[in-house]
């Protein structure tokens, strides 16, 4: 009795010091690296922002920045159905299946069998001698266990589910680079449309003053070379035309593309002028980007995981226990397959420790410091550029707003000097020269403020993402 008592005591204490060596980890633990962020965004002091801590534009949803009806429409069709978007929700399907593949191995393997003989003649083929069919069978249950003393399994599970939200935060910034691409589309259409109504209207202007240059050349009043001079300004609109047109053509299949359907037409039948950036835009403090980058955040997930594979290699130095047991039984009839007169069962166990591999061991372990280490610097480098991003886009917002309102004033500027030149021509004042040249001038200006409203409109669009915005 009391020897029994012994072993009882002997196999739990043997038991719970299992259990707690199954709860022990190798490997770092870990610990967020520290950054310093800048304690404001270069450019902010130049642009009409704000960096209240408490607000920024990045934590807006899409709809609240743009406004359009119609680039909605757009934007919500890509979300929809992008086909970008649309892979990078099969990579996290796929990596939340290598989880489960993964944690798998931390559990026993149980698995059942049987297999079955039999056979029927007639009495007559072999006499009177076999009176009963012939017939045999077997069935048996095996299991297989390798405890995870290390955590050997628990932190390749680990770093199987790093891998998985860094896949989810990588479909995050695609989202976000769909709806940064939709919009940027958008505004470009709509700066081409305007571009081309530019063309056309200078072309019918121009048109009317090739046959008013031609009565007056045929009828004496005026020289060939006005003539030709008028058909020079009248064919550099015209040939501006299809160049424009293709761009259109080209961008709506961009914009088909981003919304997962055929080339054609695209939506942007809104001719009115591109929104702009509206003043004192919230832009947060640097700090609160590390949270709201989807890429940042990518990145953090991908150095835990390199951090897991660290346990992972070092777990391999120690000692692996794997435990085996079987049991069945046997018997000449269905009734006796389920008797235990004719069970077996027996159980294996064995222990492995790892001496030497030539250094196999060693060089797996370096491999995984020195794939953590890069994975840090990479998370570093995302940050930088991250901070980078907001800088650019700011100045963008701040230089470009001034670049449309010189280029207004521009524009004014030359409106003007066509309609003194026309003045002085027909008062015989001047050549015509001088009407090509005011004329040609203007029609420049008036292509380059639509680029200026787009590149300015483009701005808005470039800090929107570059603060985080859009994947919400």
């Amino acid at each position: 009795m009391k020897e029994r008592l012994r072993m009882s005591r002997f196999a739990l204490a043997t038991g719970l010091a299992v259990i707690f060596v199954v709860g022990c980890h190798v490997g770092p633990k870990y610990v967020r690296p520290q950054v310093t962020a800048p304690p404001a965004y270069r450019g902010a002091d130049e642009a009409a922002v704000s960096s209240e801590a408490q607000n920024s534009l990045g934590d807006q949803q899409w709809a609240a920045v743009f406004h359009e009806p119609e680039l909605q429409d757009l934007i919500h069709t890509a979300l929809a159905n992008n086909y970008d978007l649309r892979i990078a929700a099969q990579h996290v399907l796929e990596a939340s299946a290598q989880v489960r593949v993964t944690r798998s191995q931390q559990f026993p393997q149980i698995t059942v069998g049987g297999s079955g003989i039999g056979a029927e003649f007639s009495s007559g083929q072999f006499g009177n001698s076999l009176q009963s069919p012939l017939s045999t069978g077997s069935m048996n249950l095996s299991a297989a266990w390798t405890p995870d003393f290390w955590g050997l399994y628990r932190k390749q599970t680990e770093a199987a589910r790093d891998q998985m939200l860094a896949q989810e935060w990588a479909r995050r910034a695609v989202r976000m680079s769909v709806v940064e691409q939709v919009a940027a589309t958008y505004i470009q259409l709509r700066a081409l449309d305007q571009q081309l109504e530019i063309a056309r209207q200078a072309s019918k202007v121009r048109q009317d003053s090739v046959e008013l240059t031609r009565t007056l050349e045929q009828g004496g009043d005026a020289p060939l070379s006005d003539l030709r001079e008028a058909e020079q300004l009248l064919y550099t609109a015209t040939s501006q035309i299809p160049q424009i047109q293709q761009q259109i053509q080209q961008s709506e299949n961009a914009m088909r593309l981003l919304l997962g359907q055929n080339p054609g037409p695209a939506a942007h039948k809104s001719f009115g002028a591109i929104s702009l950036p509206p003043e004192n835009l919230p832009t947060g403090l640097p700090s609160q980007l590390l949270e709201r980058r989807p890429d940042i955040q990518q990145a953090e997930a991908q150095l835990k995981a390199a951090n897991a594979q660290v346990g992972v290699a070092r777990a391999q130095f120690f000692p692996q226990l794997s435990i085996s047991a079987s049991g069945g039984t046997s018997g000449s009839s269905l009734s006796d397959l389920f008797s235990t007169s004719g069970g077996l069962a027996y159980g294996i166990g064995s222990l492995t420790q790892p001496i030497f591999e030539g250094g196999k061991l060693r060089g797996q372990l370096q491999l995984s410091k020195e794939q953590k280490q890069e994975m840090l610097l990479s998370y570093q480098k995302t940050i930088l550029g991250a901070f980078r991003d907001v800088s650019n886009a700011l100045i963008a917002v701040n230089k470009q707003r001034s670049t449309r309102e010189e280029q207004e004033k521009l524009v004014a500027a030359a409106k003007d000097a066509t309609r003194l030149a026309r003045v002085r021509y027909r008062g015989g004042a001047t050549s015509y020269l001088e009407v090509l040249t005011t004329d040609s001038n203007l029609f420049t200006a008036q292509l380059n403020l639509t680029i200026a409203q787009q590149n300015e409109a483009l701005a808005l669009v470039q800090l929107y993402s570059a603060l985080g915005g859009g994947w919400q």
